[in-house]
């Protein structure tokens, strides 16, 4: 399923020939990829397209088919897991300590980097990962991206006991599972008035949901916003006590409003989440498995790509949507 250029839906494209693996490379039959809202601001024009025509998908779960010269990792029939960051250069200030997220020369799988919206995918092997056997593999995908990145937020926000997440959908219906297992109260925001993603944050752990409209019933230590709304951002500083922090969990984010600098003051943290690092992958899959977490899915046939995205454009999906070839 490819994407010609922003605004426009994906095509259908049946006559790409067979990509071959280069240096370092993997080709993998699909096997799932989750749709993520990225691919959403993609096919959306939020973000600017460096390539075009472009296969989205960056949560990508297939089978080793072929691979390429000074390949060490992975060999033939082997599972991997493919996530949002494709290639770093290695070398640039940001590498070479340890923030490879901030490469400025990195690209991205379904981005810079023809995704899993297809049959076949060609993956730079030193950015895959290895699936536990244990996780089927429309379950695995979300992980993949919604996981990680949700994984990272957690982190960046400390080790705060009381966590409110602001949009609960893919990301955060897996990040609360990661937060309950490490003992901290999650209070979720949901739409104004959307009872049943209220009821579905309850269902997973969360002690308290209402709408972002809402304040809590006691003050926040640290907040987490999936939904790509800037005037979550005053909203959550104001629920969020004195020394916590406000996480920005997305790729993407409409202008954020001004606001009063009170709500700010006290030593209150306002940071965003940029990407991830291989080591993010590693310990949260780790994790993951530990915590025995759980993703909710629906699964929809590759050519119905279009239809994933407009039920995560319109918020009616609980979980995550995964495209099966």
């Amino acid at each position: 399923m490819v994407l010609d250029g922003a605004g426009v839906p994906l095509r259908l494209d049946d006559r790409r020939e067979l990509p071959r693996p280069g240096p370092h490379e993997l080709r993998i039959r699909v096997r799932a990829c989750g749709v993520c809202r990225t691919d959403l601001h993609l096919v959306d024009g939020d973000l600017p397209l460096p390539k075009l025509p472009v296969i989205p998908g960056h949560e990508i779960v297939g089978i080793v088919e072929a691979t390429g010269p000074e390949t060490r990792r992975f060999r033939e029939g082997e599972r991997v897991g493919v996530p949002w960051l494709g290639w770093t250069c290695g070398e640039c200030a940001y590498c070479r300590s340890g923030r490879e997220n901030l490469c400025d020369r990195a690209e991205f799988t379904g981005y810079q980097r023809d995704g899993g919206y297809a049959e076949m995918a060609v993956v730079d092997e030193r950015y895959a990962f290895p699936i536990s056997p244990g996780l089927e593999d429309v379950a695995a995908a979300p992980l993949l991206c919604a996981g990680m990145i949700g994984f990272r937020a957690l982190r960046l926000a400390g080790d705060a006991p009381r966590v409110g997440f602001y949009g609960f959908g893919a990301a955060a219906h897996i990040a609360i599972q990661v937060a309950r297992y490490r003992r901290q109260d999650v209070y979720a925001f949901t739409r104004p008035g959307d009872s049943d993603g209220q009821a579905y944050a309850r269902s997973l752990g969360a002690v308290w949901a209402g709408g972002s409209d809402e304040r809590p019933p006691e003050p926040l230590d640290a907040a987490l916003i999936f939904a790509p709304v800037g005037p979550l951002v005053p909203l959550a500083l104001a629920a969020t006590a004195k020394g916590g922090t406000v996480v920005c969990a997305g790729i993407h984010m409409s202008d954020v409003p001004a606001f009063p600098y009170r709500i700010l003051w006290g030593e209150r943290v306002l940071r965003s989440v940029a990407n991830l690092t291989r080591q993010d992958g590693e310990e949260f899959l780790a994790l993951a498995g530990a915590a025995g977490v759980r993703t909710r899915t629906k699964r929809f046939p590759l050519e119905e790509a279009n239809a994933a995205l407009t039920e995560l454009r319109d918020g009616s999906l609980e979980g995550a949507a995964v495209l099966v070839p």
